[in-house]
């Protein structure tokens, strides 16, 4: 029987992979450089940082993952992503923290590229990508402002303003022309 060569197993897979240490990637694979566009020697010792759109969504993704992390063991969202070139896309981000008291000390993480099903098209604000990455996981304005620590006042100002940009009359049709359903 031939062994399992899972360094091999980890290079090829089909989505992109990397294993973190304190927010910094210590090893990824092909797909994630690719994905990104970044060569994989650029990426190792790089922090998630140059993965965001901009430092304050690093920032305050790693603070709203952590007690999820903390309480679960895992962790997954679809968030907004910045490549080498600038360009901005949807991606699904899974990951493990792998010491159960400190989840960014070590972590396993894998990245799927949305943007074959869903493009970023209107100019969005920070907080505003924060928000439509929350509402398209079925949370209530009440609910996003209790967890990014708003009023739920501020967080209705935010939905309005992406039910303006994206032409949606309801907050139904907002999560569905997020999600790229609508065109």
């Amino acid at each position: 029987m031939q062994t399992i060569d899972f360094e091999t197993i980890f290079q090829l897979a089909p989505i992109g992979m990397c294993v973190s240490q304190n927010r910094v990637i210590h090893a990824c694979n092909d797909a994630l450089a690719d994905m990104f566009g970044y060569t994989k020697q650029a990426l190792i010792g790089a922090s998630f940082q140059i993965l965001y759109p901009s430092s304050d969504e690093f920032e305050r993704t790693g603070a709203r993952i952590t007690p999820i992390i903390n309480a679960k063991g895992c962790y997954s969202d679809e968030r907004i992503m910045k490549r080498a070139n600038q360009e901005l896309f949807w991606c699904h981000v899974s990951g493990r923290g792998l010491q159960k008291d400190h989840p960014h000390a070590a972590g396993i993480w894998t990245f799927e590229d949305l943007s074959a099903k869903r493009s970023v098209s209107a100019e969005l604000t920070p907080r505003e990508r924060e928000i439509a990455a929350l509402l398209v996981e079925g949370k209530t304005s009440k609910l996003i402002a209790r967890q990014i620590e708003l009023s739920p006042r501020t967080v209705e100002m935010h939905r309005a303003k992406l039910m303006k940009k994206f032409s949606a009359a309801t907050s139904s049709e907002l999560v569905h022309k997020l999600l790229g359903i609508m065109r």
